[in-house]
């Protein structure tokens, strides 16, 4: 999808591509690090999961031990012999390595490109990459405020799961669109905002309940 604007004095486009949906999360916070900052350049990014990443690449190393002398039993002997039965281990060993390889290869970017006024946000995985571009001008503001986030499940016909409040930080634009840049504490959240909102030059609206809830 294709957004476009036009500059306030009408004299050239400005295009913003991608679609600021495809930035949601599920998860309640992600916690972006900046692993380059210049004066010409700002470089967050947020590695994935990495703890259920490993954990699953380290059981699927563990099952590695029983899955190899069943893949050699049943090449020997097919599926009649003693191993037979024994088949869904190296089925389970392959869905382990495939998971905790995806996990790995999840990443998030957000870059501010102060030459070519731009913001640029990425997000890979082993599948695919997708972008989203907008210009500074098309940036209203960086506001920091709440997002409800669903925790647990229904189950066995009881009510829907609840929502809570997460500190969250986002970028407004002048069409009414909103993309999610991080989530986290309040602290962390506002110093990347203070950054992103000064090299766009924009303002940084905090809501005051953020305020109000690190008084309590």
């Amino acid at each position: 999808m294709i957004y476009s604007s036009l500059q306030r004095d009408g004299s050239s486009a400005r295009q913003m591509t991608g679609n600021p949906a495809q930035f949601e999360a599920i998860g309640n916070r992600l916690g972006f690090r900046a692993v380059e900052e210049s004066p010409r350049r700002l470089l967050l990014r947020w590695q994935g999961a990495r703890f259920p990443a490993f954990l699953c690449l380290g059981i699927a190393v563990i099952l590695l031990f029983v899955s190899v002398p069943i893949v050699e039993a049943l090449r020997l002997r097919g599926f009649v012999g003693p191993a037979g039965s024994l088949w869904y281990f190296p089925v389970m060993n392959v869905i382990l390595f495939g998971i905790s390889i995806f996990l790995i290869t999840q990443r998030r970017t957000i870059e501010l490109d102060s030459d070519a006024r731009q913001m640029i946000l990425r997000r890979q995985s082993l599948y695919r990459t997708v972008c989203f571009a907008a210009s500074y001008d098309e940036i209203h503001k960086v506001r920091l405020g709440f997002d409800q986030v669903y925790g647990g499940f229904a189950v066995g016909g009881s009510t829907a799961a609840q929502s809570f409040p997460v500190p969250a930080l986002r970028a407004v634009l002048k069409n009414g669109d909103t993309v999610l840049l991080d989530r986290g504490s309040f602290r962390k959240l506002a110093d990347i905002g203070r950054r992103l909102s000064q090299r766009i030059m924009t303002s940084l609206e905090i809501d005051p309940q953020l305020h109000e809830q690190r008084r309590v």
